[in-house]
């Protein structure tokens, strides 16, 4: 308790820890006291933290309180830019655009395209270029070829499928044609939507 700064990432993850929590106000609470810095972030504001004692939530509102905003290309391209130069990676423009293009909520996983990227390349003895990250990045990046299908999209395609119409196949017939295409257009819906 003898800092001049507190700094704390995730608080949320103190929910439904009550000795924790315990802890933690009386820690707050002396350093409040003394004036010192408290950095707390959190993926919701203070008021959602239903689980946290209502003390605790209290003196978290008593500072400022922002939303942090996922950063812009702009600013994802530096990230991963600035990431490239202290890594030593030869990572070209254009591979950094495509990352930051793709890769927009998340600097963990913004750097962790760009190092993977990076490590196959190394390790395959090839350079870094457009080709290789999409290839790389296959499974992190949704193919921007295949838009987002909806449920009613489906379910039309399986009644059309089928040959029965939207209002059979959410009836309640138990015909095997009709069950078969219900169990179909749910097993699509679960794995596409």
């Amino acid at each position: 308790r003898v800092v001049d700064v507190l700094l704390v990432d995730d608080i949320q993850f103190l929910e439904n820890k009550e000795r924790t929590q315990e802890e933690f106000f009386h820690t707050f609470n002396v350093l409040h006291d003394g004036e010192k810095q408290i950095v707390i972030s959190s993926d919701r504001s203070p008021k959602q933290l239903s689980a946290l004692e209502d003390r605790l939530r209290s003196r978290f509102e008593w500072g400022l309180m922002t939303d942090i905003t996922p950063p812009d290309l702009e600013t994802r391209i530096a990230i991963l830019s600035k990431k490239a130069a202290t890594e030593r990676l030869p990572v070209p423009p254009d591979v950094l655009e495509y990352i930051a293009t793709h890769i927009e909520r998340n600097i963990r996983e913004l750097e962790g395209a760009l190092i993977r990227v990076a490590a196959f390349a190394s390790l395959n003895k090839s350079h870094v270029d457009r080709t290789l990250a999409e290839i790389v990045l296959r499974d992190l990046i949704p193919d921007a070829g295949n838009p987002d299908i909806t449920a009613l999209e489906i379910m039309n395609a399986t009644a059309a499928y089928f040959g029965v119409s939207m209002d059979d196949l959410c009836g309640t017939s138990r015909s095997r044609v009709l069950v078969t295409a219900r169990q179909i257009a749910m097993y699509l819906c679960r794995e596409l939507t």
